[in-house]
């Protein structure tokens, strides 16, 4: 099954993008972050992490790989990693672990993989709009 929605949001408006994702998120969920650089895809991280008051300083995992934020939330960016060490680096397996993972620069081919092995998967397309964001989320469960 597949649930789409497109919200316009700006900044300040980023709770009604987090709003529905605490809708729609399962306690376990892969949710890859889709857009041009600079586009928003950590901003929108940092704000769903102060929403839950986990922590206030959400930085881009690009030398880490991976921040967590408390116990189950967990920020990748795979920007420099080639798919096929996604499965020599482990990251594979840290998906198996209880909570929500967003992915910056996931790829096509990794997001395919999870779904073709039943993880749940959303998809979120960050593109400009105006002086604003529009965010195109899809779920497939």
């Amino acid at each position: 099954m597949i649930e789409k929605k497109e919200i316009i949001a700006s900044v300040n408006e980023l709770n009604l993008v987090s709003e529905y994702l605490y809708e729609i998120l399962d306690k376990n969920c892969i949710i890859f972050l889709n857009g041009n650089l600079a586009s928003g895809k950590t901003t929108l991280v940092s704000h769903i992490v102060g929403s839950l008051s986990l922590d206030s300083s959400v930085t881009s995992p690009t030398f880490t790989i991976q921040h967590l934020y408390g116990d189950n939330l967990y920020h990748y960016d795979l920007y420099r990693i080639e798919t096929s060490d996604i499965f020599s680096l482990g990251i594979i397996e840290e998906f198996d672990k209880e909570g929500w993972h967003f992915i910056e620069w996931g790829g096509d081919t990794l997001e395919r993989f999870l779904k073709s092995v039943d993880y749940t998967v959303v998809k979120i397309d960050i593109e400009p709009h105006l002086h604003e964001r529009k965010y195109i989320i899809e779920k497939v469960s």
